[in-house]
C-alpha cells in the first residue's frame, strides 16, 4: 500500500521556522524544544523517515502565504500586502521545492507529469525501499498569480493544482469572507482549464465552490476539507464542505481529503479537552459520511494539513506522526470496510486521480 497525503505546508514551515524535513519528527521535536516553532505551530508531525515508515509516497506540497490582514505576528514571515509581494513569496517557496529535489534527490522528487508517476510508485513498491517522497505542487490561495495570463508560467514551473482562495482573494470568496468568483477569477479558471490544471475547492466560499462545480471543465478536488454536516456547531462551519458541494464534487469524479485535525473533527474541541476526546473513530466517521453520499469509497482520501497551524497536540489520539496514517485504515476495517477499500481511501483514489490528471509531458 502507498499512502498519499493531499496537503502539507512544507515550504511554509521550512522558510518560517527552519524545519528540516529530512529529519525524523522526533528529532525535530527534540531540537525545537523551547523554541518558536512548537509555540506557534505545534510539535511537528512530519519528517522523511516518518513518511518512509508510514509508506507515504506522495505528498501534495503547498505554496502558501497569508494576506497581511491575517498575519499572526512578526514571526509569520510568509505573508503579503499586495499581488507583487505575494508573487515573490510564492515564487520563493516554489524555488525551494525545486532546490530540495535538486540537492536532496534521495529525499524529495517533484512529480509533474504522468511519466514521473509510475516509476516513482514502482520504487515505493520495492520491499524495504526508502525512496524519495514525491511532491505534487499545490498553490493554496491564488494571490501569487498577478494576472490570469500568468498561470501558464506557474504551470511551466511545476504547479499542478490550484486553490483560488484561502481567505477571500481578488479571485474568489474564501473562508470567513464569502462571495462568488470575480470577473478576474473567472478569467483565472479559463486559463487553468486551458492547461488542464486541477482545481482545489478547499477554502472556497459556498457561492464560488458551487460556481466551480457548475462551470469548471477540468478535474475538481478538495485537498483538505471535512463534511460540514458533522461540523455545524463549529465556530467557522463555512471552512467545511456542504452536502451540495460534496455531491457536486462526487458527481464530477473528484476526491475529498479528510483532515485529521481535532478542531475539524469535533465541533467545539479545544486543546484543554485533551487528545483522547477525539479518537481515530471520529476520522472514520467523516470518511464514512462522504462514502455514504457517494455510494462507494472512490471519492475520499486523506489531506492531513499537518504542520499547517497545528501539531501533535491537536490531532487524534493514535497519531504520533505521519507514519501512523495507516491506523485510520485499521479503524475503517473495524467498521466493515474491506482491505481494498481502505487502500483506496489511504492512497489509491488520489493516485488514480493523478494518473488521469497530470499532463503527459
Amino acid at each position: 500500500m502507498i499512502v498519499v497525503d493531499a496537503h502539507a505546508d512544507l515550504a511554509y514551515n521550512i522558510l518560517t521556522f527552519g524545519r528540516d524535513y529530512t529529519r525524523a519528527a522526533s528529532e525535530t521535536r527534540r531540537l525545537e524544544q523551547g523554541g518558536d516553532a512548537p509555540r506557534h505551530n505545534g510539535q511537528t508531525l512530519l519528517g522523511w523517515p516518518d513518511w518512509v515508515r508510514g509508506r507515504v509516497g506522495v505528498v501534495f506540497a503547498t505554496l502558501f502565504a497569508s494576506p497581511e490582514r491575517k498575519r499572526e505576528g512578526p514571526w509569520d514571515t510568509q505573508s503579503y500586502t499586495e499581488p507583487a509581494q505575494a508573487h515573490r513569496v510564492y515564487s520563493q517557496q516554489l524555488d525551494l521545492y525545486h532546490q530540495l529535489a535538486d540537492e536532496r534527490p534521495d529525499r524529495f522528487r517533484l512529480l509533474t507529469r504522468r511519466g514521473d508517476l509510475d516509476p516513482h510508485l514502482a520504487e515505493w513498491r520495492e520491499p524495504g525501499a526508502a525512496p524519495p517522497v514525491g511532491l505534487v505542487v499545490l498553490m493554496e490561495g491564488a494571490d501569487g498569480v498577478r494576472t490570469p495570463d500568468e498561470i501558464a508560467q506557474w504551470h511551466g514551473r511545476g504547479v499542478r493544482i490550484l486553490g483560488p482562495a484561502w481567505a477571500g482573494t481578488r479571485y474568489a470568496g474564501g473562508t470567513g469572507e464569502p462571495g462568488p468568483f470575480t470577473a478576474e477569477g473567472r478569467a483565472l479558471l479559463r486559463a487553468m482549464a486551458d492547461l488542464d490544471m486541477i482545481l482545489d475547492l478547499s477554502h472556497l466560499a459556498e457561492e464560488a465552490a458551487q460556481e466551480a462545480i457548475a462551470s469548471y471543465p477540468g478535474v475538481l478536488i478538495a485537498s483538505h476539507a471535512n463534511p460540514r454536516a458533522l461540523m455545524t456547531a463549529a465556530p467557522r462551519p463555512d471552512r467545511h464542505l456542504s452536502d451540495d458541494v460534496l455531491r457536486g464534487l462526487i458527481e464530477r469524479g473528484g476526491v475529498v481529503g479528510i483532515v485529521p485535525y481535532n478542531r475539524f473533527l469535533q465541533a467545539g474541541w479545544t486543546p484543554e479537552d485533551g487528545r483522547q476526546v477525539v479518537p481515530l473513530t471520529r476520522v472514520a466517521e467523516h470518511i464514512d459520511y462522504v462514502c455514504q453520499i457517494a455510494g462507494s469509497t472512490a471519492n475520499v482520501g486523506i489531506g492531513t494539513d499537518f504542520d499547517g497551524g497545528f501539531g501533535l497536540e491537536e490531532v487524534p489520539e493514535g497519531l504520533d506522526t505521519i507514519a501512523d496514517l495507516g491506523s485510520i485504515g485499521e479503524v475503517l476495517r473495524d467498521r466493515g470496510y474491506r482491505p481494498a477499500e481502505t487502500e483506496a481511501i489511504l492512497g489509491g483514489n488520489w493516485l488514480d486521480l493523478l494518473s488521469r490528471s497530470l499532463p503527459e509531458e
